[in-house]
């Protein structure tokens, strides 16, 4: 007998929007601090979406970990407020069950009616076509899915890096997974993630990616001192000091998968091994150099 699909509750946040928890991963699919706040401000805002659609129209999006389609969704209504240029774009997305779940649950009020009938229809089979955007939702494990992203030669120009934390599904986060979303960027492109982990960032380098970080505002808490993470193939500003510090300390050691198929235990300990053997800076006197706190 199969197990019943999940039910998916909605969680307020503090902007007013709403997020799933997932009992899998014991998390929050976004920051309770804002979901749609987060998705405006960690990726659309950053990669400026709807004046780059403008300029180089169609712009094409690959969004790793749909979920709930938000960071798509408010890349859709930059592009609408911009009024030109359009998208072309593809989604991977693990659990159907997760869109499906935001139009019954009618969070997709939150959006404009060209956006919400977008959501509606990805969710329902997974394909749009609009004047304003052209996109197709794969559904499966994303190690398997990024290859037929690879296969349709698709390069984007910005990449929304977004599953869950590294130490909740590590799979989305190994060296070898992101070589192949690295293949899926244009020469021109940013990747962008909510991620700060030395580990992820170590393996965008190894990648071949430069990578820089999204900066905290100056009233971050001491354990916030960068919002996540941008990488190009072309050169992009240094990190800080302590930031590159960080990414030659134990932290750093990146997550790996070399057959793509290993459960998240499995590429958790083999990175736990390694730490263990490796001679690095630990990283807890890497915080304590730098005056910051672990986080919550």
């Amino acid at each position: 007998m199969s197990a019943a699909p999940p039910t998916w509750m909605p969680v307020p946040t503090d902007d007013g929007s709403y997020t799933f928890y997932s009992e899998t991963f014991q998390e929050t699919f976004h920051s309770r601090e804002g979901a749609r706040q987060e998705a405006e401000q960690k990726y659309v805002q950053q990669l400026q979406i709807g004046t780059w659609a403008a300029q180089r129209s169609p712009l094409r999006i690959l969004d790793v970990c749909y979920g709930l389609g938000y960071n798509t969704a408010a890349a859709l209504e930059s592009v609408l407020a911009a009024g030109e240029g359009h998208l072309q774009w593809l989604g991977l997305e693990l659990d159907p069950t997760v869109p499906q779940a935001v139009v019954s649950s009618n969070l997709i009020q939150e959006w404009s009616p060209p956006v919400q009938q977008m959501l509606r229809d990805l969710a329902q089979t997974g394909n749009h076509q609009s004047d304003r955007f052209q996109g197709q939702l794969l559904w499966g494990d994303a190690r398997q899915t990024i290859q037929e992203a690879i296969a349709q030669n698709f390069q984007a120009d910005a990449i929304f890096l977004d599953p869950f934390s590294p130490k909740r599904c590590p799979q989305l986060w190994t060296v070898e997974f992101l070589q192949l979303v690295a293949r899926c960027l244009a020469p021109q492109g940013r990747l962008v993630t909510y991620c700060r982990a030395a580990a992820v960032r170590t393996a965008l380098q190894l990648a071949g990616l430069q990578i820089t970080n999204l900066p905290a505002p100056a009233s971050a808490f001491a354990h916030r001192w960068s919002l996540g993470t941008i990488a190009a193939w072309e050169p992009l500003p240094s990190l800080s000091q302590a930031e590159q510090e960080h990414l030659h300390c134990r932290a750093a050691v990146p997550y790996r998968d070399p057959t793509l198929q290993d459960t998240a235990e499995v590429i958790r300990q083999r990175r736990d091994r390694e730490q263990q053997q490796s001679e690095l800076e630990s990283t807890s006197a890497w915080r304590r150099r730098w005056g910051l706190q672990a986080d919550p």
